[in-house]
């Protein structure tokens, strides 16, 4: 990765800390667990959107919200919502094991489960890509059982009925959808597709 990083002609921000209101709510856990990170885009048209849908509160017995760990704004700048010692609502089922980083991108916005808006067709800005890369590097540092990546679409395929159509069935989730550049993360980073 060394080789790549001489290659990124930017000097990246470091990362701002802006833990959401409920964080210190969220279930702990022990970081060496985590081996998964869950690539999502926010499907919202700006991070400032993406933070009013995180403080909203969804678990009213924990009173927490769905958000991921990282957020990553289409100019590359970072910011840590959720600690790396605790566990953020972003994947059913693999939220103990995962690091959640989501990407500013449109995606389906408004308009998420309208039957005739399922494409998703802004693409991720080059900068927001190299430092995913680099951020993926440094939490494999952080992280050492962290082995694989995949994407929040592939770990959650249920079906619900379009908004506009209750008799037609749409993907609840598809994001990074298919902008989403994979083989040139996976190339330039050491995890694996966990979904194959």
């Amino acid at each position: 990765m060394a080789i790549y990083r001489a290659l990124v002609p930017m000097v990246i921000d470091p990362i701002r800390t802006a833990l959401l209101p409920y964080s210190a709510r969220l279930e702990k856990r022990v970081p060496s667990d985590v081996d998964l990170v869950v690539i999502h885009c926010t499907e919202l048209p700006d991070l400032q959107t993406a933070r009013e849908y995180g403080e909203r509160i969804h678990h009213a017995a924990s009173g927490t919200g769905n958000c991921g760990h990282l957020y990553i704004d289409r100019d590359g700048r970072t910011e840590s919502w959720v600690e790396l010692d605790r566990v953020a609502h972003h994947t059913r089922g693999y939220n103990q094991r995962s690091i959640g980083i989501e990407l500013v991108n449109e995606g389906r916005w408004p308009d998420w489960l309208h039957s005739v808006h399922q494409d998703m067709s802004e693409p991720y800005p080059e900068v927001q890509i190299e430092v995913l890369l680099n951020l993926i590097e440094e939490l494999r540092r952080k992280l050492p059982a962290l082995r694989w990546i995949e994407g929040h679409e592939n770990l959650d395929r249920e079906k619900v009925p379009a908004t506009d159509d209750p008799a037609r069935q749409v993907f609840r989730k598809r994001d990074p959808g298919p902008l989403f550049p994979w083989r040139k993360v996976l190339a330039s980073s050491s995890l694996e597709r966990l979904a194959g």
